[in-house]
């Protein structure tokens, strides 16, 4: 469960400097800003001064008998917002579904709500009585005057159901969770440790608006009009995210944590503790790695299962994946407030238009991230206006995401005419590689068809063949070369071949112990492994040293410690074919290279 924590805290802070965060940046910053003021001197009789209050004064409950005064307010506002973002994002995650259909509500109730109380506390940010409405229900409690925050408190409920993070992994396994009612120790551990990492950038970010405030001059001398001006600011907001407006930017950015939340949510270890949450049905699909460039057989494509709806089909009919024998089938998972998934769209309708009528059926099962794209009347505005015509399967509970062990946002799949799953590919991006597979499958099933050009629409910005990640698995290993042929799960003594590691094999050498998760060195267990890139990484764990040689020198010596972690063996300014050689200390245990 420590390691499911840690993944879910790094999770969450590298969502939360992610671009889909940015429409409530601004409203956290203001939200710490223009606070209460600090209740004028009391009389004394323990009341306050007659006379009206000052314009955009909250009300403040005059000291009982025998407390003595707790002195000037400390603006914490900035500790309310996060701390309801944080309360409603996880609660309404895990339970909001559930919640929902108890009570037979809208799909998109929750939504809704969090749109109407942003609204609420912009207008009580211009209209004091209003405010002093919304801070009523906690004018009973005492302690530290906790009643002044009670709007800001609001507020971050409000921000946490409108709170939309770039999908990942760990998001996708809570989700997941929720929205089929698998809630467990691990999943409420796994909830809380993301919403708290997310939660830290952001207190941060409220933070620092209460230090301009409270240091600007120019922030205290003219509070009364910033409290508007931050009141309308969540008003547009509010309208903004209604009319999905928001997305146009969020579009337009690069999604520049994309690396780190891979290298964090995607690696050997958080794959080994995510996929524990998920059933053992279709392994075989388990057993072919992300975005390899070739086509492998990964077995047997699952049936397209509980959907609830079909879109852009004739009268709303269901597809069915036997009837697709013949055809190649790409499968496209995704949602619709996903901005990475927006972000791929385009690639996805361009393979349609051209390769349609070639044997290609694109078949894009939307598996809602939220409650509110569950909406059948949602998904298909959103596809509409997105431009999406092929057919869309409204997968609302999952069972096909699950049936096809996913844990991506978007996640592309490829079938090819005889029903295997022959490639994946995990998040944006690899859509040259991605199209150049579609093609290969589409000559297999019919070797006379006419292909039109590329679509040109490939941006994967990769090294010109660059070798692919290649796991250290008995069960998935590609490119091997030596003898003898690899033992599973048991000691043996291996040799390099005498005419030398060709371009994208590997070779082991000494005594090793290969396994399905690992291969784990013995006695002058050495690898070699001839690649083609800018870098080369290898994810080891355990207590010793790698001694790295590039082309028969060594360059360096890494000191392994702890968990399985992710080093970098080489780096160079361009990319380069060169021989790798590892040297590893008995112990160690090596998982899975990758190359950048």
């Amino acid at each position: 469960m420590l390691t499911l924590i840690l993944i879910g805290l790094l999770g969450g802070l590298i969502t939360a400097v992610s671009p889909c965060i940015l429409p409530v940046l601004p409203v956290v910053f203001l939200a710490g800003g223009p606070g209460n003021e600090s209740p004028p001197p009391s009389t004394a009789a323990g009341r306050k001064p007659a006379g009206p209050r000052p314009e955009g004064e909250l009300l403040v409950e005059a000291p009982r008998a025998g407390v003595a005064p707790s002195g000037p307010h400390r603006n914490r506002r900035p500790y309310a917002v996060v701390a309801g973002l944080v309360l409603s994002f996880s609660f309404f995650t895990l339970l909001g579904v559930t919640l929902i259909s108890a009570l037979g509500l809208p799909q998109d109730i929750l939504r809704y709500i969090g749109l109407s109380l942003l609204v609420l506390i912009g207008l009580g940010l211009i209209f004091p009585p209003v405010e002093r409405l919304l801070e009523k229900p906690f004018a009973r409690i005492p302690q530290r005057q906790v009643n002044k925050e009670g709007s800001a408190f609001v507020l971050g409920l409000g921000l946490g159901l409108l709170y939309v993070p770039c999908a990942g992994p760990v998001l996708a396994a809570i989700t997941v969770a929720g929205a089929r009612g698998e809630i467990n120790a691990d999943i409420v551990a796994l909830t809380l440790s993301f919403a708290v990492g997310t939660a830290i950038p952001l207190l941060v970010f409220a933070l620092a608006g209460r230090q301009v405030a409270e240091r600007v001059a120019a922030f205290r001398t003219r509070a009364r009009k910033l409290r508007i001006a931050a009141g309308l600011l969540m008003i547009v907001l509010a309208f903004a995210l209604a009319f999905d407006a928001t997305t146009t930017l969020q579009k337009a950015l690069p999604n520049y944590t994309a690396a780190a939340q891979k290298k964090v949510e995607d690696n050997e270890t958080a794959r080994q503790k995510l996929s524990g949450l998920y059933d053992d049905s279709n392994k075989d699909l388990g057993r072919c790695e992300d975005g390899v460039n070739e086509l492998r057989s990964c077995g047997t494509a699952p049936p397209l299962a509980g959907i609830t709806k079909w879109l852009n089909t004739p009268g709303g009919a269901p597809v069915d994946m036997a009837s697709l024998r013949g055809r190649v089938v790409l499968i496209d998972f995704w949602t619709y407030s996903c901005i990475n998934c927006q972000r791929s769209l385009p690639h996805i309708e361009a393979w349609d238009r051209a390769y349609r009528d070639k044997g290609l059926t694109v078949i894009g099962v939307h598996s809602p991230e939220f409650a509110f794209e569950k909406d059948a009347g949602n998904v298909a505005d959103q596809a509409r206006k997105l431009g999406v015509t092929y057919p869309v399967a409204l997968d609302n509970d999952l069972d096909t995401w699950n049936n096809f062990r996913n844990r991506f946002w978007p996640a592309k799949y490829l079938v090819d005419a005889q029903g295997t799953v022959r490639y994946f590919t995990f998040g944006e991006g690899r859509y040259a590689q991605t199209e150049t597979l579609i093609r290969d499958l589409l000559k297999q099933a019919d070797p006379t068809v006419q292909l039109p050009p590329a679509t040109g629409q490939g941006n994967d910005d990769l090294t010109e063949g660059r070798t692919p990640e290649t796991y250290l698995s008995t069960g998935r290993i590609r490119g091997y070369t030596g003898t003898p042929e690899l033992a599973k799960d048991k000691a043996a003594a291996y040799a390099f071949p005498a005419d030398g590691v060709p371009l994208g094999r590997l070779s082991l050498a000494g005594t090793w112990t290969t396994g399905y998760e690992q291969f784990t060195a013995g006695p002058d267990a050495r690898l070699a492994f001839t690649y083609r890139a800018k870098n080369a990484n290898l994810v080891l764990a355990g207590e010793g040293t790698v001694t790295v040689l590039i082309d028969g020198k060594q360059t360096k010596t890494l000191q392994i410690h702890g968990a399985p972690t992710l080093y970098r063996l080489t780096d160079d300014d361009t990319a380069r074919q060169a021989g790798l050689e590892l040297r590893f200390t008995p112990g160690l245990q090596a998982f899975a290279f990758t190359f950048g």
